[in-house]
Parts: C-alpha cells; structure tokens; sequence
C-alpha cells in the first residue's frame, strides 16, 4: 500500500527549527498551514447527488417538486467504503445545487428533503455521509451551490442573505469540514420561484466572496475554500481531470479574471512566480456526467483511463477530484465500484516498493556539509527531511547506485513546499553501456511529480536539476515500477458498420462481448470486422494466448450507424472544412460551424424509417474548434413534411465538460427524418457540430 503522508500542516514550523540558520530562506508565495493539510490529501472525491439523479438531468431547473427524491435503499457507508477503498481520503457532498434543492433540512427554505417522501421528511443525507465519513476516517466536505434556479430573490440583494444563512447552517451543524467548494456558474434561465424567466448578475460583486469567506473562516479555519481562483486551491481550467504539463502552484492574483466564474485562462499551467500560492485541483467525473444516468452504466471510466487521470493530476502537483455519482438506489453502482477496485490494486502494485531506497545515494553538494540536509534524505520516505544544497548552488546532481539492475518506469519527485516551489526543470538520467542517457525530464514538481514512461534497466540512476530559481530543497525522490500490463485494445467503427478491435500482437489475442457481460477467456477472440451497423454495447480485453494474463476492459457503446445517412439541409455553403456531412461521419474531431450566430436547423434523413430511443449532439471537444450548443429541441417525422417535436431543452454544463449529450426520449419514436434545432450557443456564437447520432432500442 501506498505509505501514509507526512501531516505538512505541522511541518512549516519543523523544517526551519531544526535546520536553524543553517535552512534555506523560503522563496516565493508560500502555502499555508491549511493548504498544506489540503495538499496531503492528494486524492478525494466529490459526491453528486440531488433531485437531478431522479429526473435524468445534470442541471436541474429549480422547479422540480421535492417528491421526486426518494432513493430506494440509501447507505452512506456503502459510498464511503466505496470511496476509502479506492484510496480517496475525502468526500465532498453537492449539499445543494443549481436546482436549489437542499440535502438537509434547512429551516430557511421548503425545498429540501423534509418535503421529501424519503424517509418521511426526516432525513439527512449532509449529515448521514458527514457521519460515516468519520466512522471510516475520512475528510469531509461541502458544496453549496451559489447559483439557485429555484429561490424567488435569486440575482436580487436579499439572495445574499438566505445564502449565508444556509452556509451558516452547514458550517455550524455538521463537524469539521475539509472544504467548502464554490463554482463559477452563475446566471440564467431558471425557475426563481415561479418566475421562469433569465436573471443575470455580475459575478465579480453580487456574492460579496470576501465576507462569504470570512464567514467560513471565522467557523471553519482548517476548511479550504475553492472556486476557480481561490482563495486556497483553484480549478485546473477542465473537467477532464487533466493538470498541465507545466503546473505551478502559483498564480498571479492581479490580473483582472481571479474571481469566481471569472474565466479559465491560466488555470491550467499556473504562474510563475505569481503572487500568491494557489494550487489547482483537477475534478472529473468517474462518468461522462456529473450525475448519475443509467445511460452511462456502459460509459464508466475504466481502470485504465483513471491511471492516466492519476499520473496527470496527482502526478501533476495537483489534487484528485473524482465524482461518485450514487444511483437512485442512493449507493454507487457495481460498475464504478468495479472499475475503482481495479484502479486501487494497480496504483498499489505500483507504489507498494520505492526502488531508490535499496541504492546508496550520492550528491555534490549537501547544504554546508550538513548531514541534515543530505543526499539520503531525498529517499527515506519522511517529507519533513529534504536535500538542500549551499545558497550558490542550484543545479546539482544526485546519483542511485544500486547492488544490482533494477527495472523501473516511474519516476516521482517532491519538493519541500513550506520552503516555496523552487525547482523550474530537472532530468532523469540512467547509465547505459558506459555512459549517461537521459530517459526523463520535465518542469515544475510543487507536491508531487510523476513521470511516467518505458520501462528502464540499470544499476545506477541520476537526478539533474536543470535549472532552479533558489537553491533545492528536494524531500522525495523515488523509482517505482508498474505491474506489467497487457495493453487495452481500441475498437472503431468504420462508415459501413463494421467494428474493429486493435490491439492483438503476436504474443496476445483479443477476446469480446456484444451482451454487457465482462469478457473472459472463454469469450470469441475477434478475427475479423465485424457487423455492427445497428449499434450496441462492446467490450473488450486482451488477454495472452493461455487466458492466464488479462489487460484492462475497454467498454464502448456505438449508436446507429451512419452509412445511410444525409443531411438535407443546411445545403453546402461553399467552404470545403464546413461540409455538413461532417455532422454524421461518425467522427467527433471533424466540425460543422455555422456561417454566422443565431438559429440553425439540421435535418437528416435516416435512409429507413427506424424506432428511435435516444438522440445525441456532440460538440467540439474544445471551445477553439467552436461553440457548443447549450439549448436545443429535436424533432422527428415519418415523411420528411409533419414534423412532431420529440425532445427540447437545455445541455447543462457543456461549456465546462463538452461530451456528447444524450437524450432519451419519453417513448420509443419511430421516424425517418431527424432535425436538430441549435436555439442558443455559449457566447451566442456561430453553433458548431461535430456528430448528430441516434441509438434504438
């Protein structure tokens, strides 16, 4: 198992007693004792759960009716233990979200759960979860969602006030909390107690955040506050998980969008050398929603994609975000427990041995020659203890010399973080035929740097540091190797419909299921393409010839496919990158963008007429390839002239986590003709389309 975290919130105050005159002078914005504690905890999860999960949406309206929550069979332990075992060390509870819906029963509003028929008006999800947090030993915290679609003040100054008294109620009522968490979205269509109209505010003054956070300061110190700049820990600018390859906990708080919901730039790389330490966090959801939708049992994250999470987040410098989203039964589904098992038993496989510990470890240069400041520090598992070198010298090398090859592919590497991040760039030699060649390098490290790459032999290992804004202060430095996997398989549909799966070598097959049912080594080893025009559900394994050794299962699910398929309108407009056949080639990365803002309409002719269950719009992966269209409306018809609307609405938080959208219409539709209705954009530009689809039942 991963070996538990030296208590930073403590160590400010050691590592310059001990050290004396002798320490190095701390450099730059430094972390306080509070987002010390917060950068021990490396991984948490968040908790998505309100009247969103009974009703199939991910942003609710406000004018849900609290009766429609009701989880069947609810059990805070069972999320907790899901979350604990996965190696999380806290949670944090969407306690109330745009909805308005409250998860405890606030005396300043009726909408919350003691209107509820779940457990007759007298429960208390904050409090249940809070509770069994502390019975497994893990951090808990809160989310209260500034914007609320359902209060009638909302965007007016009295809002203020009921906000601050619901946050009073959290903080006062439910133990110590690890964070209080705040997001950007703010503004727009809502319910506002029967008024269902558009309010806006601005976001840089309505909340009042330097008072809002006095509040949580006053009666929570140790809480952390998030929002996307703070003011303890920042977004990381996605919602895919991933940190910048450069990402420095620092960031420059006088420039003009540091507030909530004031935009993402600079986010993801950090600022060096900023103005204040304010590390990101990197939250991503175990789906490709936020809440959970029994549409996305086959979309679950697989073990393999939450490793690569883990090395681009964590290994990042960052902390981990990841969502649970319980079902209706109120408990994390078997497929997210399963895939998060997974991921635990390889992460610990991994990190279970640090191979530097068996060297004998050598350096130029130790701080005045004091064995406090050693070389041997840098690998003896205490982050209080670090190698430090003399003021003058700040690009010294450090070298593992072990009794025997070793066999490694990840390297990780920390800082001292009360002393300030000071490294800017280091490389990872390893000695090969004689000589010195270089297998890794990179820039920032802050809490925590993992380089992950080929496997490497040898007997002796070397750290640079490149460059270096102060003398180092380096209190980690390990070798781990992952456990030899076989490599997932990729499967890819082809324009006529027939599926490949890739992956197979000489020494591995590749076996698969068309039924849901995990594959095995008994399952058809795939061959040959195969048909698989009308869409379904595939997974997918490689596994070595005897079935003795397996990678990780990849899960895909295709919708129909598109060999038929015409779109009749908008007709060609002339520009060659803007064809709208690319709305239905079944490639996300190619995208229709339309020829200027307002209203567009798309039809498709399906080529037969076929029983609809579920529409989908997929937008650009990015803002830079186009706007996301945030409210829609799809229509059907059987003859291309009566049309008969089947679905309309809004695609909530596209801007911040553009997947393809699903909509599940209220009945099977049977249909030859398709429209989709672009009625609004992010920004109010141009719409851009990558893919319309369908799947049936």
């Amino acid at each position: 198992m991963i070996r538990p975290l030296f208590a930073f919130g403590a160590s400010l105050l050691l590592s310059l007693t001990l050290a004396g005159v002798d320490a190095p002078a701390p450099y730059g914005p430094l972390p306080t004792p509070r987002q010390l504690a917060w950068h021990d905890l490396e991984f948490y999860g968040f908790v998505h759960f309100t009247v969103n999960t009974f009703t199939d949406r991910e942003w609710g309206y406000g004018d849900e009716k609290p009766a429609v929550f009701n989880p069947t069979a609810f059990d805070a332990d069972q999320i907790v233990r899901t979350a604990r075992d996965a190696g999380m060390k806290g949670l944090i509870l969407t306690a109330k979200h745009h909805d308005g819906f409250c998860l405890w029963p606030s005396q300043y509003t009726e909408h919350s759960v003691k209107n509820a028929p779940w457990k007759n008006g007298r429960g208390d999800v904050v409090r249940e979860l809070g509770e069994a947090c502390r019975r497994a030993g893990l951090k808990y915290g809160l989310y209260l969602s500034p914007w609320d679609r359902n209060h009638r003040d909302y965007a007016r100054p009295e809002y203020l006030t009921y906000y601050r008294n619901q946050l009073r109620e959290l903080l006062t009522n439910y133990g110590p909390l690890f964070t209080l968490w705040f997001d950007g979205a703010n503004g727009g269509d809502g319910f506002y107690g029967g008024a269902n109209e558009k309010r806006g505010i601005d976001n840089r003054s309505y909340y009042d955040w330097p008072n809002t956070w006095k509040m949580v300061r006053d009666l929570q110190p140790m809480a952390s506050l998030f929002s996307d700049a703070g003011p303890d820990f920042r977004w990381v600018g996605n919602e895919n998980g991933f940190a910048g390859e450069t990402c420095w906990a620092t960031l420059d708080m006088t420039k003009p969008n540091r507030y909530p919901g004031g935009g993402s730039a600079g986010l993801n790389s950090g600022e060096r050398p900023g103005t204040q330490w304010l590390p990101a966090e990197c939250d991503v959801s175990i789906r490709p929603g936020w809440f959970y939708h029994a549409s996305e049992d086959a979309a679950v994250k697989s073990a393999a994609q939450l490793l690569d999470i883990y090395y681009r987040s964590v290994g990042r410098g960052a902390c981990l975000n990841l969502n649970l989203p319980p079902d209706r039964r109120g408990v994390i589904h078997e497929n997210d427990g399963q895939a998060l098992r997974e991921f635990r038993r390889l992460l610990d496989l991994t990190f279970a041995h640090n191979l530097a510990r068996d060297a004998r470890v050598t350096a130029g240069v130790a701080r005045g020659g004091d064995r406090r400041f050693a070389a041997a520090n840098a690998i003896d598992g205490d982050r209080a203890t670090y190698w430090a070198t003399d003021d003058a010298v700040t690009t010294p090398e450090l070298v593992l010399e072990f009794p025997a090859p070793v066999t490694f592919n990840v390297v990780d590497l920390r800082e001292h973080l009360p002393l300030g991040q000071r490294i800017e760039a280091f490389a990872v030699d390893a000695w090969r035929d004689g000589a010195w060649t270089e297998i890794a390098a990179g820039t920032s490290i802050g809490n925590r740097r993992l380089v992950r790459g080929a496997r490497v032999t040898t007997a002796k290992v070397r750290l640079r540091i490149t460059q270096a804004a102060v003398a180092p202060a380096l209190a980690e430095f390990g070798l781990y190797a992952e456990p030899d996997l076989l490599d997932a398989p990729t499967a890819v549909r082809n324009r006529q419909g027939f599926l490949a799966l890739h992956g197979a070598t000489a020494a591995t097959v590749v076996r698969y299921t068309t039924d849901g049912a995990e594959p095995t080594a008994a399952s058809p080893q795939y061959a040959a393409p195969i048909p698989f025009a009308q869409g379904g559900l595939i997974k997918a394994r490689t596994f070595s010839p005897d079935g003795t050794r397996a990678g990780a299962t990849v899960t895909k699910l295709f919708g129909l496919s598109k060999s038929r398929w015409k779109v009749l309108a908008p007709a060609p407009d002339g520009r060659p990158k803007d064809l709208p056949r690319q709305m239905v080639d079944d490639a996300l990365a190619t995208v229709w963008h339309a020829p200027a803002p307002g209203r567009v309409e798309v039809t498709v002719d399906l080529g037969d007429a076929l029983t609809l269950r579920a529409l989908t719009y997929g937008p650009p992966a990015d803002r830079a390839a186009g706007a996301p269209v945030n409210r829609y409306e799809f229509l059907t018809s059987r003859d291309g002239r009566t049309w008969t609307t089947a679905a309309a609405g809004e695609f909530a938080n596209i801007a911040a986590n553009p997947i393809e959208q699903t909509v599940r219409l209220a009945a099977p539709t049977t249909a030859r003709y398709v429209r989709f209705v672009a009625l609004h954009t992010i920004d109010d530009a141009p719409a851009a389309i990558a893919e319309i689809g369908a799947t049936i039942d």
